[in-house]
């Protein structure tokens, strides 16, 4: 786990997409009673479970995008007292999985007082984004992909044809939006957030301007 800001953790894992290795990023908001808030979850091996238990007690699980489910049974089976939630079209998904909550755009009282959130609906991806005011980071899964250093040779090449030189940009971000004038309404909710990073799903942190870069990334809209 690398410690990204105060109460605020994530671990990077290797995951392809369409045989395009792009990464994955669990995050981890440690709320003020010690409970875990734990963000697109990745596989639980022994060595990620000891690590987060180091850290608190599991108490939410959140499957914020239509694309970040892989391993929610996994956690599942192992914290079976902990709140499983899901962006809003995730259950009809993966109707074999139970979840207790589905994401809109009011926190749940487990973390309302720590963390708010906008409904990013507008994209294909039915993404739920997340603030946390004390650290001032926005916590995303796909809202923003941020490819252009990834390791992987590969990798940049198809960030190239993208267009995706900069968190956000390319042209997959016009096909992945699927109502223009909801998405700008939803972006204008994040713009009042006061952000300084943004941790995202894949590619590198966006580590201060999280504000400036978020409002360049849909100034299209």
């Amino acid at each position: 786990m690398e410690r990204v800001a105060e109460d605020v953790f994530t671990t990077a894992r290797p995951q392809r997409f369409y045989g395009v290795e792009c990464g994955t990023r669990m995050t981890i908001v440690r709320l003020s009673g010690g409970g875990l808030f734990v963000h697109c979850p990745v596989a639980l091996d022994a060595e990620t479970r000891a690590a987060v238990e180091a850290l608190g007690e599991v108490r939410a699980v959140v499957a914020s995008s239509l694309y970040h489910h892989l391993y929610v049974k996994q956690w599942m089976d192992a914290y079976p007292e902990a709140l499983f939630c899901a962006c809003p079209g995730l259950p009809r998904k993966r109707a074999d999985l139970t979840f207790g909550h589905v994401l809109g755009d009011e926190p749940h009282p487990l973390w309302q007082s720590e963390l708010d959130q906008v409904a990013f609906t507008a994209r294909f991806e039915r993404e739920v984004v997340f603030f946390h005011e004390k650290s001032r980071t926005m916590i995303c899964a796909d809202a923003l992909l941020n490819l252009r250093r990834h390791p992987s040779r590969l990798t940049r090449a198809a960030a190239l044809l993208m267009g995706n030189l900069a968190p956000g940009k390319g042209w997959l971000e016009y096909w992945a939006v699927r109502d223009r004038k909801a998405a700008r309404r939803q972006v204008d909710r994040m713009l009042e957030w006061d952000i300084e990073r943004i941790v995202l799903a894949h590619g590198a942190l966006v580590d201060r301007g999280g504000r400036e870069v978020l409002r360049d990334a849909y100034a299209w809209l």
